[in-house]
């Protein structure tokens, strides 16, 4: 057997302070008996393709997959990801080889049609989005609900914070970790697995949250609510001591790997600004148009500014899961006049996503061929010309897709520009100006997070019946598929990926 613990999206710093401090025992213990690696990962660019890389052992050249929205060329919109194809998932390969998973919370996965074994998804905790409560077999996750009770609510409101709906998800993430050890724990009593993977996806949400509460602090009196400035520290143990349980119940033997296919820093996203930003630098006469606080494409960050996110939370939880989803795909880009836009912002959190409104590939193109290049140059020297109003650069650097080397089938379907956002905190209120292009100011809190996903993945490999593998290149996270298939002899040959442990000869 094998068994993939996923520490999700923890931030370094806190992981090896804890550790310092012994408050992280079950790891510690594991780091001593096992080999620690750092991962490259598609998050290091694209954050969100991380999860379907992970667990399909395709890059996202290949998937595609690096938001839950994302832009359809053909359509001339945003659809959710769930609508859009996927390659097999690691429990569906191990499936069609005759041998059985348990899978439980994988984040941003769709379940599978059909498989060998048991999925729950949403069983933790809920969101709408990423977990969505389902199961397969169907009657699974009701079972499991009538032993140990309804998952809490893990939803997050993009936009100002609220103290109350903070300590509500705190309290529900330092809950969700043992609900997952329990089932496990349940589930191995009664039937045998080859593989087990659960995704201990607290400790993401808890870092997009809570990595630094402190900048709560001009809209919540830290005085008051004093147990959330150990929100994080107090998620980061429920996971260690949920995991110190899931290894009890496996069988001797087991090979194990820990790992966090991103990392989590500090939230210094200013995408919400984005949308005017690039209409400042795309309009014929950029002066004209200064202090502007709402733009074409930024109908979704108007609507998360003016409406309070308790009455956001309240109509979303009255629509089913499906509808709030679509609702929010067809929010995203409403109002653009496609016959004049040459560029605009596609979905994102963290790095901002900039694709060209380009002829013969979206459905409603209007930059030709043979002006993308200059049309590129243009908004990446334009939207370098912005500063924070303290005077140090909005940015940091801007990508040019093309430039890295993501070449695959679903390569036309990415950003064309990746937005690196300058590491210096600034308020999430605070607007831009540009010499050039006028001022952008804000329209409120932006997704209100204090933390945002990197490229700092790790893998923690400890062997059990296994050996570790020299790997033949710097391991990446989509080694992990191929790590499986190794363990379990299944054909891995059509995977990109490099196996990280190699299984014993049965011989001799």
């Amino acid at each position: 057997m094998i068994a993939i613990l996923q520490f999700d999206s923890t931030n370094l710093m806190h992981l090896e302070n804890m550790l310092e401090e012994g408050n992280l025992p079950t790891l510690a213990g594991l780091r001593n008996r096992g080999t620690w690696l750092d991962l490259e990962t598609p998050a290091t660019h694209l954050e969100g393709a991380a999860a379907y890389s992970l667990y399909t052992g395709t890059g996202v050249a290949n998937h595609g997959l690096y938001y839950p929205w994302l832009w359809s060329p053909t359509e001339q919109r945003v659809r959710f990801f769930e609508d859009l194809p996927a390659p097999e998932a690691v429990w569906e390969r191990v499936s069609r080889a005759g041998l059985r998973s348990l899978i439980i919370d994988p984040y941003e996965m769709r379940p599978p049609k059909t498989m060998n074994g048991i999925f729950l998804s949403g069983w933790q905790f809920k969101n709408r989005v990423v977990l969505t409560s389902r199961s397969v077999p169907g009657h699974m996750h009701g079972k499991l609900i009538r032993e140990f009770g309804q998952p809490p609510l893990g939803e997050e409101v993009y936009g100002r914070p609220a103290a109350p709906e903070l300590v509500t998800l705190k309290n529900n993430l330092i809950t969700a970790p043992l609900r997952g050890a329990e089932a496990i724990e349940e589930i191995l009593k009664r039937e045998q697995f080859d593989l087990i993977w659960i995704s201990l996806s607290s400790a993401h949400l808890g870092g997009h949250r809570f990595l630094d509460v402190t900048r709560y602090a001009e809209e919540i009196d830290l005085n008051r609510y004093r147990d959330l400035r150990t929100a994080l520290k107090d998620i980061y143990t429920a996971v260690d001591q949920a995991m110190a349980r899931i290894i009890a119940s496996l069988p001797t033997g087991t090979d194990i790997i820990i790992l966090s296919p991103s990392g989590m820093g500090p939230n210094t996203s200013r995408s919400h600004l984005l949308p005017g930003m690039l209409e400042a630098v795309l309009t014929d006469n950029p002066l004209q148009r200064t202090e502007k606080s709402a733009s074409s494409g930024g109908s979704l960050w108007r609507i998360r500014s003016m409406v309070p996110t308790s009455l956001r939370a309240l109509i979303a939880r009255a629509m089913p899961d499906r509808w709030a989803n679509e609702l929010a795909a067809r929010l995203e880009l409403r109002g653009i006049d496609w016959t004049r836009t040459k560029g605009f912002m596609l979905p994102n959190d963290d790095v901002g996503y900039v694709r060209l409104n380009l002829r013969g590939r979206e459905r409603d193109g209007v930059v030709e061929p043979e002006h993308a290049e200059k049309t590129l140059d243009g908004i990446i020297a334009g939207l370098q010309t912005f500063h924070n109003e303290d005077g140090s650069p909005a940015i940091q650097r801007i990508d040019r897709v093309a430039d890295l080397g993501l070449i695959g089938s679903c390569t036309h379907l990415l950003p064309d520009l990746l937005v690196h956002w300058n590491e210096r905190l600034v308020s999430p209120l605070a607007g831009v100006n540009s010499n050039k292009f006028g001022n952008v100011a804000s329209s409120g809190w932006g997704t209100g997070r204090t933390g945002c996903r990197n490229g700092d993945a790790w893998a923690l490999m400890v062997p059990g019946s296994s050996t570790i593998k020299t790997p033949a290149r710097p391991p990446h996270i989509i080694d992990m598929v191929t790590t499986i298939c190794e363990v379990l002899r299944i054909d891995s040959q059509d995977l990109a990926g490099q196996p990280l442990l190699e299984a014993r000869s049965n011989t001799g």
